[in-house]
């Protein structure tokens, strides 16, 4: 479900998905990965849990316990898209880029240009889906973790050793990428749903 509503809930896990500008594989181009990271750590610095992930080329999917706050679920995940899109413009501004900021800038809106936006780095709206049993929740983490070897992907041979993933921490009690994961067998009784 793309959102454009309040998400009101806050309590609880939800499986969230947001993609680059066009499919653009920016995370990749400007191996920005370590912005997702920085975003985590500012959620998991509030209180709340990275159950699981992956960060795609140009798609990010998560599974976030949000713990309630006076912030709503679609604005946490708007000032992540913005933390991470500075990041990333400031990456290709770095490495030269003109041909993808160029493309980035021809997305904007010119209503929000006139608010002074320069860059389109995300698309607008997000997936989100409440994980309302540890049955959905695991069906949502075996399809991130397979991602990067599904499709025209085929990143890595086994899903385990992409590197921006929680697979190896399910699958083998080992962390790759993103340390701070909390496992959702572990998460307090507030935060669960029940089964």
């Amino acid at each position: 479900m793309a959102v454009k509503h309040e998400i009101v809930h806050h309590n609880g896990a939800y499986f969230i998905t947001f993609t680059c500008y066009g499919w653009l594989p920016l995370f990749e181009i400007t191996n920005g990965y370590n912005l997702v990271y920085k975003w985590f750590d500012v959620l998991v610095n509030k209180g709340n849990h990275i159950i699981g992930y992956v960060i795609m080329p140009n798609h990010v999917h998560a599974i976030i316990a949000f713990r309630e706050d006076k912030q709503s679920i679609n604005t946490r995940i708007g000032n992540g898209k913005r933390f991470i899109a500075y990041g990333l413009i400031d990456l290709l501004t770095e490495a030269g880029n003109i041909a993808i900021l160029d493309k980035l800038a021809s997305g904007v809106e010119p209503s929000d240009a006139l608010r002074g936006k320069k860059h389109e780095v995300f698309e607008p709206s997000f997936d989100c889906k409440e994980c309302r049993s540890d049955k959905f929740l695991v069906q949502k983490l075996d399809y991130i973790h397979a991602n990067p070897c599904r499709g025209k992907w085929n990143l890595v041979d086994i899903y385990e050793n992409y590197p921006h993933s929680s697979a190896r921490f399910y699958n083998w009690g080992e962390h790759f990428g993103y340390k701070q994961l909390t496992h959702y067998r572990f998460l307090e009784d507030d935060l669960r749903k029940p089964l």
